[in-house]
């Protein structure tokens, strides 16, 4: 490619001074004509003009042009004058990449199909939720109320990551002492009470964020409050579900087990086969990355995964029930997906946290585990009793 193309004037010839060993036919010759520098006194000092400022390899170019752009009258006055070369056009400008360089997109790159990113990272995923898993195996199998404790800090930091958003990004003020007090006092009396135990630590919970509120001034206390009634219901008392399937006597834990397991393979289904085969949106206004055939992996998934679970490890549980219970767990988790999207896009946020690297916050892993614990208590009450 010539210079021209670049957009370089013509006759530069090259970018800066020539170097000492170029042909003498490449070196630009100065015209034989000379402007008068001074006029008036003794004699008239000439220089030449070189064609192009720096061009010719001479040190005292860049004055010469300056001493030629300011030219004496017969006064002896400075005035300015125009440019030394009427006909001089600027020079384009460079291009910054070229066809077929990196920077540069051609038609034919533009029709090539993009590969298909996972969307988070895979590895710190993994990672936590190899970790997350040991700890609740642990507490789950070694001692019951540990496995409580967990339950108990997840609702809090849950509450926490909730609260903090809806005052972020909404400015509503939800009193968290109360909401933190009362959700584990609920987790608590649903292991140790039963249903009736966690109902009442609900409206004893709901009362002490009325309460609370009464403390601050009057503006906006019905939406603060009402927001804490929500928050109330959709983290700590969902989550007590959790703990009234751990209370059974024969296999709470196994129960337990089964539910986080068909929760999880569920969201995996859904996740692996919407990545690979996914062409309908499900609910694109919502939530744009779910599909139609993801749901489709997550129903497979977690129908299959019920029906070995009920089989082998509840107690007077069958194969057909697990079908059930799967089809109702892949269900309503991904309702609680989409329940948690609408809450996130109403904020304006990706995630609720960061806490967890390669998952978000807490209540972006708790967002299908929530919705789903009641469904799948309620299924096991009707399937095998209470326990």
């Amino acid at each position: 490619m010539n210079e021209s193309s670049w957009g370089a004037p013509p006759g530069a010839g090259q970018w800066g001074p020539p170097d000492q060993g170029a042909a003498p036919s490449l070196r630009a010759a100065p015209p034989a004509s000379a402007v008068p520098l001074h006029s008036g006194g003794d004699a008239a000092q000439t220089r030449p003009m070189p064609l192009v400022p720096g061009a010719g390899g001479h040190q005292d170019d860049t004055r010469d042009y300056r001493e030629i752009r300011e030219h004496r009258d017969d006064r002896g006055a400075a005035r300015p004058s125009g440019p030394p070369f009427r006909d001089e056009k600027p020079q384009e400008p460079m291009p910054t990449a070229f066809p077929g360089s990196p920077g540069h997109d051609s038609p034919q790159d533009s029709d090539k199909p993009k590969k298909k990113s996972a969307g988070r990272n895979l590895r710190a995923a993994i990672g936590v939720g190899v970790g997350l898993g040991a700890v609740i195996l642990a507490s789950l199998f070694v001692y019951k109320p540990v496995f409580v404790g967990v339950i108990a800090i997840a609702v809090v930091v849950g509450l926490w990551e909730l609260t903090s958003r809806l005052a972020e990004r909404k400015d509503i003020r939800v009193p968290l002492v109360p909401l933190a007090v009362g959700g584990t006092a609920m987790v608590v009396a649903g292991y140790v009470r039963g249903a009736e135990g966690a109902w009442v630590a609900m409206a004893l919970t709901a009362l002490a964020v009325l309460v609370w509120r009464m403390t601050e001034a009057p503006e906006n206390y019905l939406r603060d409050v009402t927001a804490g009634v929500f928050a109330a219901f959709y983290v700590p008392f969902l989550a007590t579900f959790v703990a009234l399937m751990l209370a059974a006597e024969d296999d709470g834990p196994q129960r337990v087990l089964t539910f986080l397991l068909l929760t999880v393979v569920s969201d995996t289904g859904a996740y692996a086969v919407g990545w690979r085969f996914g062409r309908h949106k499900l609910a694109p206004r919502i939530s744009p990355g779910k599909t139609r055939e993801g749901l489709a992996g997550a129903l497979l998934f977690a129908m299959a995964a019920g029906a070995l679970c009920m089989q082998f490890l509840i107690t007077n549980g069958a194969w057909w029930q697990g079908l059930l219970l799967g089809f109702a767990v892949a269900a309503s988790a991904t309702l609680g997906d989409l329940g948690e999207s609408m809450i996130k896009r109403d904020l304006g946020i990706k995630d609720m946290g960061t806490l967890l690297p390669g998952h978000g916050g807490i209540m972006d892993r708790l967002d299908s585990l929530l919705p789903t614990a009641p469904v799948v208590w309620l299924l096991y009450v009707i399937f095998v009793g209470s326990g």
